[in-house]
């Protein structure tokens, strides 16, 4: 009997050991049988025994619930995830299920997990105080791994559909004003990391771009650089990357004064440095010892700098932020500040920054109506009600009575 309906044997407090006859091997024609131990209620042991035994009644592969989550995940990561991100993106995935999923759900049979039960993980995750983007980051990247369990024909339904996510509240952008830039940069100048600091500043690239320019991307005659690549630190290495999207590639023109700064530099550079990292020949910006920038650590001197000066502390990536708010409040139209940004359309930009430009209507109104009345000091009446109209054999009507003030 228990060849047929399958067997579930206790091991201990919420866990089971089911037990099932898959049948007679071919060849050796040894009976063959599917043991799982399954955590949790009875229940939910039961449950996996019904899923078993349908497929097997059905002729099935029975793979997808023999296989657990951690099992999955291992074969998902290295076939699936792994071909298709970069390397920092590849860590992010694999920290996020070791840090928050496995613990939870590793153990579980994959055909087995349902929505509650991702949804207790990612309430577990609220519950240690995690934000709400490390939740979403977390459901995003298990939403991708079950979905490519479903073509892989290992999971009839996605676990991860419906679950409730906490909200996302937009993080308060933090800018530097013009005046606290100019002061940031008189102090910045005067330290070996200046002039990254400048090109932050007045370009709006990332941090991975600019710590990644090579002196061969800089045209000196049209004042330009390219942006081409990033720059990655993995497994203790350096090395250089793909950019975050195919838009990001662009050239960028630089100012006046940034690119003498830029010379200044290319003068001075001297050192190099070990054959497992970049040539520092070849980089732009490199630390004092001649080896590549990490950002964390140029985040710091940033900081320093800012207190050092009486200035808010921000965060390195809101220089890009900076460099956008000022390219927008110095009349710079959006469309040209997406294409130096490396965003997909002057929407999105305006979308991300206009909330921090206030003033850009009240601008707009005030030039506008320059154009409709471009003396200064008039008045408009408004016209009564009971007023007669114009005659109706004129085409256009004639706007109200101007007089002067």
């Amino acid at each position: 009997m228990a060849r047929k309906t399958g067997q579930i044997v206790g091991r201990g407090r919420h866990r089971w050991l089911v037990r099932v006859f898959l049948g007679r091997d071919r060849e050796t024609r040894r009976r063959r049988y599917l043991s799982r131990t399954v955590h949790g209620p009875v229940r939910q042991a039961q449950s996996y025994l019904n899923k078993v035994l349908r497929e097997r009644d059905l002729g099935r592969r029975v793979e997808g619930v023999t296989v657990t989550l951690d099992e999955f995940l291992d074969r998902w990561l290295d076939n699936a995830a792994k071909p298709k991100l970069r390397d920092k993106s590849y860590e992010s995935y694999e920290s996020l299920l070791r840090r928050y999923i496995r613990p939870v759900l590793g153990e579980r049979i994959l055909s087995a997990i349902t929505p509650l039960d991702v949804q207790d993980a990612y309430q577990r995750m609220i519950d240690r105080g995690l934000s709400a983007r490390t939740v979403r980051y977390t459901h995003s990247v298990l939403r991708s791994a079950m979905r490519q369990a479903i073509r892989w024909r290992l999971q009839a339904q996605d676990p991860t559909d419906g679950a409730q996510l906490p909200r996302l509240r937009r993080r308060e952008m933090r800018v530097l004003s013009a005046d606290h830039s100019r002061a940031f940069l008189s102090a910045a100048l005067k330290t070996h990391y200046g002039p990254v600091f400048a090109v932050a500043l007045t370009t709006g690239m990332r941090p991975s771009e600019y710590l990644a320019l090579k002196w061969q991307d800089i045209d000196w005659d049209r004042g330009t650089v390219s942006v081409v690549r990033t720059l990655e630190r993995s497994a203790g290495c350096w090395r250089f990357a793909e950019t975050k999207r195919a838009r990001s590639r662009r050239i960028i023109k630089f100012q006046d004064w940034v690119l003498e700064t830029l010379k200044d530099l290319q003068g001075r550079t001297t050192q190099r440095i070990g054959s497992s990292e970049p040539d520092a020949a070849e980089l732009v910006f490199t630390s004092a010892a001649g080896h590549p920038i990490y950002s964390d650590k140029l985040a710091k001197r940033f900081k320093a700098i800012l207190r050092q000066v009486g200035l808010p502390v921000i965060r390195l990536y809101d220089l890009r932020h900076t460099a956008a708010t000022l390219a927008l409040s110095a009349g710079i139209p959006p469309k040209v500040v997406a294409e130096q940004l490396g965003h997909a359309s002057a929407a999105f930009t305006l979308d991300i920054y206009s909330h921090l430009l206030p003033h850009m209507q009240s601008e707009a109104a005030e030039r506008v109506e320059a154009l409709l009345y471009p003396s200064s000091g008039l008045i408009v009446k408004a016209t009564s009600p009971n007023q007669r109209k114009p005659a109706k054999s004129s085409r256009f009507q004639k706007p109200a009575r101007v007089t002067s003030a």
